[in-house]
């Protein structure tokens, strides 16, 4: 048997064989080691390389042997949230506290902010949007890769939106607008002169944290390359809730619907887990791919479809769809 053949062959059996284990409950694969870990890919094809020409038995079982244990790891392995990324350019320098801008190569151009109502730089940044009682609708757009995203508390009865930002590679912006009783909040990662940062690891990518206020009804949209979402929003009145993420971590504590919540997620290669109120009447929909789907708590009403008992004569619903390549979805309550 050619070595080729059985390369690709031990592949499809490895996936299928991982896949199987983790749809009856034997083991969890995590998806996202298919980014966090790819330099083992390299190791595999080096090995390859470096037996390429080598037809004997023992090059064929070393070629095995690492590709079948690197893939194992990929799979399995628990890594918690470190990632590998390549830099754009190398106008950083790595020390004991990690990847830092060159100083010497200063390119800032906030002398221009082309309208924006506020742009900041590297470093430590703050945001904030006064509220006033004719809002009643609020719209928060988020956007950028590379970064940790945080939603943990309230603001003041003063504020509307808040947020504090430390800045390792890319700049931050925020820009808003306010029509009648909607006010339209843009929080988004700058791109351009090679800012478009690599996240070493979780102490030095961009991390932004937000606050909300609880008093009007919010619409969140959330459009993320490779990032760390961590919403907690149980106390606010979410009406939309849409995330559009590439490789992400995302953990959402949801709170109880309004007359209809809606939230949407695509993800292609994500950890995605959502925690909804006991009481919530709650219905979910899975578009899955390869992904894997625990759903707790709920009960299964047709292909890829979950409920909460009672939802259909409930008067709040909250309705989940969530979409994905090879991803992670979770679902419990609290």
């Amino acid at each position: 048997m050619r070595s080729d053949k059985l390369m690709t062959g031990l592949v499809l059996v490895l996936i299928g064989v991982a896949y199987l284990l983790a749809h009856f409950g034997y083991a969890d694969i995590h998806w996202m080691n298919f980014w966090r870990l790819w330099p083992i890919f390299l190791v595999i094809a080096g090995v390859n390389l470096i037996f390429a020409n080598n037809k004997s038995g023992m090059a064929t079982a070393i070629k095995a042997i690492v590709l079948v244990g690197g893939l194992a790891v990929i799979l399995f392995a628990d890594t918690g949230s470190r990632y590998f990324w390549e830099p754009r350019n190398f106008r950083y320098n790595l020390d004991e506290k990690g990847w830092h801008r060159n100083d010497n190569d200063d390119d800032d151009d906030d002398g221009d902010d082309n309208g924006r109502d506020i742009v900041k730089v590297e470093g430590n940044s703050n945001f904030k949007y006064n509220y006033s009682p004719d809002i009643k609708i609020a719209q928060l757009n988020i956007s950028g890769g590379a970064a940790t995203y945080k939603l943990e508390d309230s603001t003041s009865s003063a504020e509307l939106f808040s947020a504090s930002t430390k800045e390792f590679l890319n700049r931050y912006e925020f820009t808003n607008s306010k029509t009648d009783s909607l006010a339209v909040l843009n929080f988004k990662m700058r791109d351009g002169k090679g800012r478009n940062g690599f996240k070493w690891d979780s102490d030095h990518a961009n991390q932004a944290n937000f606050r909300l206020s609880t008093l009007p009804v919010w619409d969140i949209n959330i459009n993320s390359g490779a990032s760390e979402i961590n919403f907690d929003l149980s106390k606010f009145k979410v009406r939309k809730l849409d995330i559009n993420a590439g490789a992400a971590s995302c953990e959402i504590k949801l709170g109880m619907p309004l007359a209809t919540t809606n939230v949407d997620v695509s993800a292609a290669a994500s950890e995605v887990k959502f925690r909804v109120p006991e009481g919530a009447a709650c219905s979910i929909i899975t578009q899955s791919g390869l992904s894997q789907n625990n759903i707790d708590g709920f009960t299964k009403v047709g292909d890829n479809r979950y409920e909460t008992p009672g939802f259909a004569s409930a008067k709040n619903k909250m309705y989940i769809k969530m979409k994905g390549g090879i991803s992670d979805f979770n679902v419990s309550k609290y």
